[in-house]
C-alpha cells in the first residue's frame, strides 16, 4: 500500500513509523527543511520538502498513485486543503487530522472520507483508564504482539516515552493482541526483569 503522509509532527510521523513496521510505502511531505533532513536519514521513506498544500508539491510525492493520503499537520485550514486538492487525483481514501471539533462538519462536507481528532481520542482513553484502571483494553496493532500505552507514577497517568525505563512494581496499561494476552500477563507478573527501555510504538519488541 502506497501512503502519502503531509505533516511530519508527532501524529504524522509515528503513523508514518507504524505504516513502515509494516511494509508500506510511505511518502512523507514536510515544509521544515531541518526536520527533513532528520527523517530522510532515519526512516525508510521518501521525503518530500515542500507546502502539501501547493499542487507542484503534491505531484513531486507522486500522490496519483497513492492509495491513501493523510493530512496530519495540527492546521484544520492546511488539511482540508490539502485533502480537497488530493482528492482531484483520485485517491481512493483521504485521512484528516483535526484539531478543533467544530470543523468536522466542514471536512465531512468536502467528502473527506475519514476525521480524526487524536486529543480527544486520547482523552477518551484516558477516561477509560481512569474510570476502569483494572481493564486492559485488547486489540490488534499491527504485527506486535503488544504495546505500552501508560505508565502510572506518583497517582499519575503518564504516556511512555520510547527512552523511559519501568521498575519492578510500577503499574502500567497494555493493549494486546487476544492470543498474546497469557504470555503478556505473565511477562509482566511473574518475576521477569524489566529493567531495560520501553519497546517504542514502532519498533521492535524487547524480551522476544
Amino acid at each position: 500500500m502506497d501512503v502519502v503522509i503531509m505533516g511530519a509532527g508527532r501524529v504524522g510521523l509515528n503513523l508514518a513509523l507504524f505504516l513502515i513496521s509494516d511494509g508500506h510505502d510511505v511518502t512523507i511531505i514536510e515544509k521544515d527543511e531541518e526536520k527533513c533532513q532528520s527523517i530522510a536519514s532515519d526512516l525508510d521513506a521518501t521525503v518530500i520538502c515542500g507546502n502539501g498544500t501547493y499542487i507542484d508539491t503534491l505531484e513531486k510525492s507522486d500522490v496519483e498513485d497513492a492509495d491513501i493520503f493523510v493530512a496530519a499537520t495540527g492546521n484544520d485550514e492546511s488539511n482540508l486543503l490539502a485533502c480537497i486538492l488530493a482528492k482531484d487525483y483520485k485517491i481512493p481514501k483521504t485521512i484528516a487530522r483535526l484539531s478543533d471539533p467544530n470543523h468536522k462538519k466542514a471536512f465531512k462536507k468536502v467528502g473527506i472520507d475519514i476525521v480524526v481528532n487524536p486529543e480527544v481520542t486520547a482523552a477518551h482513553y484516558l477516561e477509560k483508564l481512569l474510570l476502569r484502571p483494572n481493564i486492559a483494553d485488547l486489540a490488534i496493532i499491527g504485527n506486535k504482539n503488544y504495546i505500552i500505552v501508560a505508565v502510572y507514577l506518583n497517582g499519575d497517568i503518564v504516556i511512555p516515552e520510547p527512552d523511559m525505563v519501568l521498575k519492578q512494581g510500577v503499574k502500567i496499561s497494555i493493549l494486546v493482541k487476544t492470543k498474546f494476552s497469557k504470555d503478556v500477563l505473565k511477562r509482566f507478573t511473574k518475576g521477569i526483569p524489566i529493567y531495560d527501555s520501553l519497546p517504542p510504538i514502532t519498533g521492535t519488541l524487547n524480551h522476544d
